[in-house]
């Protein structure tokens, strides 16, 4: 089935040129989102002096470190091909890669980060899981992943995210209240 898939999304690829430019554009770049999402969620959660909303942003950039230092190791044992090593006609808009397949690294960054930012503002939440949503599906378009690639991956990240911001988001908090003490009180608070 997901081979089925993979198959279906590359022939849809295949019929909407007038979209590669996009896609190619958001699976080399897209993860820059995050960035951007990451530090408006601080902006919001420090102009509200939330120390704990601080500490869930600064969790979710964390979060996908880890995740993605996590997945290495089963990148590894499952060492899976990319698709278009199997699928040689496959329309491939990105660079080969020749690292494994499973889970993404894109996805696994960006469910770690999306459910990171879950914990904060609405708009914010809705923002991220939009940008994840799209980063993973987009990875699937350009050829460069299986669906079920970018599904672990994004479960993945979002597991390890949330499964870990219950230990540490309250060891953020503690570190960033005592910042509050320091001349870096102004990266934890606007007042």
């Amino acid at each position: 089935m997901d081979m089925d898939l993979y198959l279906w999304v590359n022939r849809l690829s295949a019929r909407t040129g007038w979209a590669h430019g996009f896609a190619k554009a958001y699976a080399d770049y897209g993860i820059g989102l995050f960035a951007i999402l990451l530090l408006v969620a601080w902006w919001k959660a420090r102009a509200t002096s939330d120390v704990k909303a601080v500490s869930t942003v600064v969790w979710a950039g964390v979060a996908c470190l880890i995740a993605i230092g996590i997945a290495q190791p089963l990148v590894s044992a499952v060492n899976r091909d990319r698709p278009y090593a199997k699928h040689p006609a496959a329309l491939v808009l990105v660079d080969k890669s020749t690292d494994p397949s499973f889970p993404s690294d894109h996805a696994t960054v960006s469910g770690a980060i999306a459910a990171g930012l879950w914990l904060t503002r609405r708009r914010v939440r809705l923002a991220a899981v939009i940008v994840a949503g799209v980063m993973a599906f987009v990875r699937v378009y350009v050829g460069a992943h299986y669906p079920g690639d970018v599904i672990a991956g994004l479960a993945f990240g979002a597991i390890i995210a949330l499964l870990l911001s219950r230990i540490v988001t309250p060891l953020i908090t503690t570190i960033l209240t005592r910042m509050q003490r320091t001349p870096l009180r102004r990266l934890i608070t606007a007042t």
